[in-house]
């Protein structure tokens, strides 16, 4: 079915409205990663190794209960759409009942993640300092996990430039407690890397009071009670988070353990291969931040639409958000075909490494699309609340396809960076064919989902 070019410029503006304050919280939390990487490396190369492996083990483990929490989305966005009103503040309580249940279990996991870290083979001096890392971050996870699941209720109504501003006062106060507690400033022991820990901790306690502070003043937000005194968890509303979130969460964190398996496999090639890796892939996963952060208002946008029982609107929305997801990563992609030594220059100067750092752009280039696309289409089918089969497509994508290939080119068959490279581009082009092919089958109006 064709649309009036009229009908698709004004969902396009919709969308990049409530889309573009997303992608800037997302590409400001990048800058939380930045700030920690680059201060630690003006300690020490021992406590930017330590922040390196912590925050590596660390962002699994967060990845996946704040995934899970993105179900508070398209819950919300349903019965927005549909004017359940009461029925959006019975779901914002129950959500705090679940960030409890995730983030007890996971302060306690990461608490004792020394063993993954000997299992690693990771060097001895590491160990303890990356395990101090993770103690200290670890008393951060619960007021990370209720400004995340505050966070994504709040752009589930379309509700998304708080944040934002919240982001951009979490990396100041970032890089200020960095400085202190790192450095031993204004009367506080140097704790170097430990120190990152603990500043993170800091910043997610601010961020979670100030979100937490926001929702319970803003005038829209009074006709949900979302405040209002609960007797307790109800399974039902819970029940559905969690038939939503979690396959959610297990996919984010699938993508995020190749991405990372890919890494340390570099780091078995040559310090120069996991260097020129290292810029490549931190410049692909800005790049990604983009299409990430229109995805939560695709997923708003169609859910919204399948609570005003309209299939057909959900459709037009889905597509007309993967097809500018795609658009943004052509641009990106040229950007990288165009500028890499450019680009390469802001990391290092270093001639062998931009060499391969060169040839890795080019081919982050190849998959910037398919990234768009896959991720475009992830969106829109959460916005369905449709992600168990897109959990197990990102299995099959990722780690029986895309790393198996990987790691038959790179290391067995001897091709080194480029080899597990090619492996990342098949797993994410195999995705976006299989996402986009989901949600094309569900919302045909012949074959489409029963709402």
């Amino acid at each position: 079915m064709k649309y009036p070019k009229q009908e698709i410029k004004d969902e396009s503006r919709k969308l990049l409205t409530i889309g573009s304050p997303i992608i800037a919280t997302q590409l400001i939390s990048m800058g939380l990663n930045f700030t920690d990487t680059v201060m630690a490396g003006n300690l020490s190369a021992l406590d930017l190794a330590a922040v390196a492996i912590g925050n590596a083990i660390y962002m699994p483990v967060a990845v996946f209960c704040m995934a899970t929490l993105i179900a508070i989305n398209p819950v919300v966005s349903q019965f927005l759409g549909a004017r359940k009103f009461d029925e959006i503040g019975k779901s914002a309580r129950q959500l705090f009942w679940l960030i409890l249940m995730l983030s007890i279990p996971a302060f306690f996991l990461l608490r004792n993640l020394d063993l993954v870290m000997i299992w690693m083979n990771v060097t001895p001096e590491i160990i303890p300092i990356a395990d101090g890392y993770l103690k200290a971050v670890s008393w951060g996870l619960l007021p990370l996990l209720v400004y995340a699941g505050v966070r994504y209720f709040s752009e589930g109504l379309s509700v998304t430039r708080p944040a934002m501003f919240v982001a951009s006062g979490a990396l100041i106060i970032n890089i200020g407690a960095n400085y202190v507690l790192m450095y031993g400033k204004l009367g506080f022991p140097q704790l170097g890397a430990v120190g990152t820990g603990y500043a993170t901790a800091i910043v997610s306690l601010f961020a979670a009071i100030a979100f937490v502070a926001f929702t319970a003043t803003f005038k829209p937000f009074k006709r949900f009670n979302i405040f209002e005194r609960t007797k307790g968890p109800e399974w039902k509303y819970i029940g559905e988070l969690i038939k939503v979130g979690v396959p959610n969460g297990v996919s984010s964190s699938m993508e995020v353990l190749l991405f990372a398996a890919v890494s340390l496999l570099m780091g078995t090639l040559s310090v120069k291969a996991a260097a020129a890796h290292q810029i490549a892939i931190n410049v692909a996963a800005t790049m990604f931040m983009i299409p990430f952060g229109l995805s939560l208002a695709i997923s708003q946008r169609v859910g919204f639409s399948i609570g005003q029982v309209s299939l057909e609107k959900a459709r037009f929305r889905g597509f007309v958000g993967i097809v500018i997801c795609a658009g943004i990563m052509t641009f990106t992609a040229l950007l990288l075909f165009l500028f890499p030594e450019f680009i390469i220059s802001i990391y290092t100067d270093d001639p062998e490494v931009t060499g391969m750092a060169v040839l890795l752009l080019f081919m982050a280039a190849v998959f910037q699309i398919s990234d768009g696309l896959q991720v475009g289409a992830f969106g829109a089918l959460r916005g369905l609340k449709d992600t168990r089969v897109p959990m197990v497509v990102n299995f099959i994508s990722y780690w029986i396809i895309g790393f198996p290939v990987g790691y038959v080119l790179g290391i067995n068959l001897g091709y080194g960076p480029e080899g597990l490279w090619i492996g990342l581009i098949c797993g994410l082009t195999v995705a976006a064919v299989l996402h986009n092919y989901r949600f094309n089958k569900l919302t045909k109006p012949e074959t489409g989902l029963d709402y």
